[in-house]
């Protein structure tokens, strides 16, 4: 039986550094640009929100569809969710979000299948490669959205 890992634990985890402490955005922004890939970049980007998708929304996935399948299922429900915040305060439906996040999605599991690391590389190439992985599903997303 697993021991469920509280939010505090699971931030220190992923940032080095206690939640709320002085640098957590800073090492947050350091280890996610700086992961040797795009799933890594995941591990470490907004560590209090991945905690809560991977409770709420992830593991319940898993075990109801293929991992695969539940993980391009949790980025959709998080860009859902990013895209109903904006729908609220602008009061405009907004579906953005959603398709960009699903994109990036398959992007982690294709970079993850074909094993493509960038670890050997200096920190900021890392950075401009996963930044670029952003950039490129959110121009695709622009052009088809």
């Amino acid at each position: 039986m697993h021991k469920t890992i509280t939010l505090s634990e699971y931030v220190k985890k992923r940032n080095g550094v206690a939640l709320g402490a002085s640098g957590s955005m800073t090492n947050m922004l350091k280890r996610s640009l700086g992961a040797s890939s795009f799933y890594l970049f995941w591990q470490h980007w907004n560590p209090i929100w991945g905690y809560y998708l991977s409770r709420k929304v992830m593991k319940p996935l898993s075990q109801l569809f293929p991992i695969w399948l539940a993980i391009i299922m949790t980025f959709a429900v998080s860009g859902a969710l990013h895209d109903l915040a904006i729908t609220l305060v602008k009061w405009k439906l907004t579906t953005f979000f959603t398709p960009w996040f699903s994109l990036m999605g398959f992007i982690v599991l294709a970079t993850k299948r074909l094993g493509i690391s960038y670890r050997e590389h200096h920190w900021l190439i890392r950075a401009s490669i996963n930044s670029s992985l952003i950039a490129i599903c959110l121009v695709i997303t622009r052009q088809y959205a």
